[in-house]
């Protein structure tokens, strides 16, 4: 079970760093060190010595390194260090935004709550303090999403893609990865190309090939597509195509084609509703109960898609009672919304023509997003039909005779190759799609601003003096 705090980026806190002048860069030094710690940007930034010296090496460094100590600028240019030049101006930079009151200077920044004893601990090694604020009015701090464990790591990057959490919005890492991989199955349902793609998850986790080395952290979200589109392959029946290998569990693509666009729009129905009680939770955490209960993706607009869905479900069933009630539910998210939006406006006959025209749209966009997940069937059949094509011509090679078997090796083969590198490329490209428009959308209205803490090595050994 998911303990609530990791469905929610990491706690920041507002921290100041206190500290007398003659200990300010080995302050530095050991926050940098650290590298939990963003400090406030300095605006219009001030080239010092350091600055100067590397810009005349015309070198750039590979990697910034802070000397442990004051090293001599002009030593460290005649030796070519551009590294420790590079580091010594990342650290006048910091230092030309310190507040200076009396002996003793001041920088605010951001740390993580969880890292903020240790982080004091260290700085008062430097005969430094570091001191909890109240954050400041009407400004978010930076979100850091967690990054524990192979999973959540993997699916980050699925996140990130899209834009940055709002530090007050949930963390959706887990769950958006687990729907892509699903999605992703049911779009690339086969058996035996699911089984090839969870292998080579699991290559990736044993470090092969070399050359993907950089690949490695990816590995489960490799596997888990592997996984789900072997699952769905032994659904559809299928193993490299409808080679009979495996028996129809479910159902089979080409057959039943109306029953996989059925299920393909529920489960599109069901992924939407998430969406929306994410996007309910996210306004609420954004701007409180009233933000929560006009907004088009908060309980207005789950209330209007819930009650179309349901008015229009009920309707093609011929339940007339449970359709009444439908569009009940999605006149009150109608009305909700719409006053959310007109007050938004200037008000008068604009502002109104402008909420009928949004209302319109949302309404649109609703109907659209939902027949939008039809696609989750339009490519599991085309990549039955794709399997159903290199199988026919396989069969009716090996039936040619002994000398046109060895042409059906080569099309079995080349087919399945070519079948593989196409389909997985779509599903993946259509479960994005899906995952950013349809979902995503509902579930952000902002983007927030990354942690991005301030991390340099620090070289111990002795530099030019």
């Amino acid at each position: 079970m998911l303990r609530p705090e990791v469905m929610v980026p990491v706690r920041m806190r507002r921290v100041a760093i206190l500290a007398p002048r003659p200990a300010l860069r080995e302050t530095l030094v050991r926050v940098a060190e650290s590298g939990c710690m963003e400090i406030d940007p300095v605006d219009g930034g001030v080239r010092g010595p350091a600055a100067s010296r590397l810009q005349r090496l015309r070198a750039e460094p590979a990697e910034a390194v802070l000397s442990a100590g004051p090293p001599d600028l002009d030593a460290l240019e005649r030796a070519g260090r551009a590294d420790l030049l590079a580091g010594e101006a990342q650290l006048e930079e910091r230092l030309s935004g310190v507040v200076r009151h009396g002996g003793v200077g001041a920088l605010a920044g951001w740390c993580p709550a969880a890292e903020v004893p240790a982080t004091a601990e260290r700085l008062a090694g430097a005969g430094a303090a570091l001191v909890p604020l109240k954050g400041p009015r009407g400004v978010d701090p930076p979100t850091l999403l967690r990054s524990t464990g192979a999973v959540r790591r993997s699916f980050t990057p699925l996140v990130r893609t899209y834009g940055t959490v709002p530090y007050a919005d949930l963390d959706p890492t887990l769950p958006a990865g687990i729907v892509y991989v699903v999605m992703f199955g049911v779009m690339f349902g086969d058996a035996g190309h699911g089984a090839l793609l969870l292998l080579a998850g699991l290559l990736l986790r044993a470090g092969r090939p070399r050359r993907a080395a950089p690949l490695h952290g990816l590995w489960p979200f490799v596997a888990g597509a592997g996984l789900t589109s072997t699952l769905a392959g032994l659904a559809y029946g299928e193993f490299f195509g409808p080679t009979g290998v495996l028996p129809v569990l479910w159902l089979n693509p080409l057959n039943e084609p109306i029953r996989l666009l059925a299920a393909a729009v529920a489960l599109g129905a069901a992924l939407l509703a998430l969406a929306y009680g994410a996007g309910i939770v996210n306004r609420w955490r954004e701007g409180g109960p009233s933000n929560a209960l006009y907004a088009a993706s908060g309980i207005a607009g789950g209330a209007l898609y819930l009650g179309l869905v349901v008015s229009v479900g009920a309707g093609l069933l011929g339940h007339a009672g449970y359709a009444f009630t439908g569009a009940a539910v999605a006149a009150t998210g109608l009305v909700l919304a719409g006053t959310g939006m007109y007050l938004a406006t200037a008000g008068g006959p604009g502002g109104a023509a402008q909420t009928g025209i949004q209302l319109f749209d949302v309404v649109v966009r609703i109907g659209s997003n939902l027949v939008s997940f039809a696609r989750l069937a339009a490519f599991g059949l085309t990549h039955a039909a794709l399997g159903e094509v290199v199988w026919r011509g396989t069969t009716a090679l090996a039936g040619a005779g002994v000398a046109a078997l060895l042409g059906a090796v080569v099309v079995f083969a080349l087919g399945n190759a070519l079948a593989f590198a196409l389909e997985a490329l779509v599903a993946g490209v259509q479960a994005l799609r899906l995952e950013f428009y349809e979902l995503f959308s509902r579930v952000f209205e902002a983007q927030g601003r990354p942690f991005r803490p301030w991390q340099v090595p620090v070289q111990r050994t002795e530099v030019p003096s």
